[in-house]
């Protein structure tokens, strides 16, 4: 580990689990455990896997209400903040004046009075925390949450498992929270979401109480530790994007399919950086390009940044995120293309090692979502 590289609370109990640790995103984290990345997926799919998020930036944004915090962060970001019911949270971009991406994130309307609680991307974070304070008008604070852990529960069985330490994690809507003590932790913010298209929790907890958490969990028999290898074919196969790869600040919300995230009133009132382009992206045919699924033909899987051809051979765009998906049991793939082959079904070509490999347009999630709603 180089001197600069950070380490999550969790990061010795990686090490004792003989995990193979990566740099990523400024830390040392488990891209995965002796038995691999695809048998940690497969688990995850029909168990509970168990993942170390503390990488992600937590804080919160203060203000003297609710009110005043929504309002302060909807001239930030595109979704509907102030519609945000007690424990409910919504995921949003950061933008830039141009309607550029500057980061995705998750924003709750906290349990405590006045507080809204934010979760950013790990490689975002300082940027993001910078440009969020630089922005927020003088009675509004962003407080940093540096000692907070972030683990996270995925798979069909994770609401028994957590259902086991508290019942009331059963009462949990999708995109909703609670404050639970769980093993002897008091009041971790336990979240129904995730990353992987399954359901699953999300548990903020105390950095003291991370480790103690952690290995209750794994006493139980249905449960498996899971890297930041499973995590990345998961959230393809999921249809989910992946900051700084599929979304970055030269794609909108609306070419990166994150339309759904910003609510009617909001697309058509503006009040967010960048709402004359989103505006003229959604209205005015000012929609250029798309995000599109892509699930090539044989087995030889494309990578980020594999130029895409259309049927007749011209670059229409290139792969943002590619690899094998081991539950469809084949290639696949994420990229932008021009808006006249976005459609699914559309046929084309990815160029991999040289080679034309024929592939089509296809609907996205790759997998079916499980999240529950």
């Amino acid at each position: 580990m180089s001197e600069t590289t950070l380490r999550t609370p969790l990061y010795d109990a990686h090490v004792g689990l003989k995990a193979r640790m990566v740099p990523f995103a400024g830390y040392d984290m488990p891209v995965q455990y002796p038995t691999g990345i695809l048998t940690e997926h497969t688990w995850t799919r029909e168990h509970a896997g168990l993942f170390d998020v503390s990488h992600m930036g937590q804080c919160f944004i203060v203000a003297e209400s609710f009110e005043r915090a929504a309002e302060a962060m909807e001239a930030l970001v595109p979704a509907d903040i102030r519609g945000l019911a007690p424990l409910q949270q919504r995921y949003s971009q950061l933008l830039a004046d141009d309607g550029g991406i500057l980061d995705d994130l998750m924003i709750s309307r906290s349990a405590y009075p006045g507080r809204l609680y934010v979760v950013v991307n790990a490689g975002r974070k300082e940027q993001d925390y910078a440009h969020i304070a630089a922005k927020l008008p003088k009675d509004v604070k962003l407080e940093r949450l540096d000692g907070e852990a972030l683990i996270a529960l995925q798979g069909p069985e994770a609401e028994a498992v957590l259902a086991a330490l508290n019942p009331e994690v059963r009462n949990i809507g999708f995109m909703y929270f609670k404050l639970l003590d769980l093993a002897g932790c008091k009041d971790v913010h336990v979240s129904r979401s995730g990353y992987t298209g399954e359901d699953g929790f999300e548990l903020s907890l105390s950095a003291a109480d991370a480790v103690k958490l952690w290995n209750v969990l794994l006493k139980d028999e249905r449960v498996k530790p899971i890297g930041l290898g499973a995590r990345d074919s998961l959230r393809l196969e999921g249809g989910l994007c992946l900051y700084g790869h599929d979304i970055d600040e030269t794609t909108s919300p609306i070419e990166a399919g994150l339309t759904w995230s910003i609510s009617k009133p909001r697309r058509e009132q503006g009040g967010f950086p960048g709402h004359t382009r989103i505006k003229n992206e959604l209205s005015n045919g000012g929609l250029k390009r798309m995000r599109v699924g892509i699930k090539p033909e044989g087995r030889l899987p494309a990578r980020e940044g594999s130029i895409i051809q259309n049927a007749a051979g011209r670059e229409i765009g290139k792969v943002t995120s590619g690899g094998f998906g081991p539950t469809v049991n084949g290639p696949i793939a994420m990229g932008y293309v021009d808006i006249a082959h976005a459609a699914p079904g559309t046929p084309l070509f990815l160029l991999v090692r040289d080679k034309a490999i024929p592939a089509s347009v296809v609907k996205l999630p790759f997998v079916p979502n499980r999240f529950k709603r």
